[in-house]
């Protein structure tokens, strides 16, 4: 039988998919990922009061509410699956994953919930939302591969995390160039 701890080695894509749906109460609910759930919450509730500012205070400060209740506690076990698959190879399969899947679930979510509570600018949020989950996924997965924002063994404060994340932005805006440099040097 497959260990649920998978902390110390890599495994495949889909070792790291059968091992949540195998294992949920161990890596989504024991592995909530509270500073996930922490940041989306704080990030996502900004994003939908602005987005909501043009309808009004009352509308910015009600959806809101609604956006930062929701992923208060869905952000938790999206940051748990995340982390879960920080060390799935092949990388670009996981990052797609993580970028597709995820996504696609909690705004199906995302949209019900602020539909049937009436929020007025539900268009202009939920497409920003979904440009800050297909960024902040690819993120957050890059990110967790590297050690922060992580609630397993190998985490640390989120005064550390955030410590290391000057180096982690300038890692992620550069890994492109710097992976299409390796390349050409490669081949020439």
């Amino acid at each position: 039988m497959q260990s649920v701890n998978q902390e110390s080695r890599s495994f495949t894509v889909g070792e790291a998919a059968l091992n949540l749906l195998r294992h949920p109460i161990q890596t989504l609910v024991r592995r909530w990922n509270w500073k996930s759930a922490v940041l989306s919450a704080l990030t996502r509730g900004a994003l939908f009061f602005f987005a909501n500012l043009g309808a009004g205070m009352s509308a910015a400060i009600g959806a809101m509410s609604i956006e930062a209740a929701f992923y208060i506690t869905v952000a938790g076990f999206y940051g748990s699956a995340t982390e879960a698959f920080r060390k799935a190879r092949p990388a670009w399969l996981a990052t797609t994953v993580m970028m597709i899947v995820m996504p696609t679930l909690n705004h199906s979510l995302e949209f019900a919930l602020h539909w049937s509570n009436g929020t007025k600018k539900l268009t202009t949020s939920i497409v920003a939302s979904i440009a800050l989950s297909v960024l902040s996924a690819v993120f957050n997965l890059f990110a967790m591969q590297r050690g922060a924002f992580i609630v397993g063994a190998e985490r640390q404060s989120l005064l550390d995390d955030f410590r290391q994340l000057p180096q982690i932005i300038f890692d992620f805006l550069t890994f492109i160039p710097r992976s299409l440099m390796a390349n050409q040097c490669r081949d020439e």
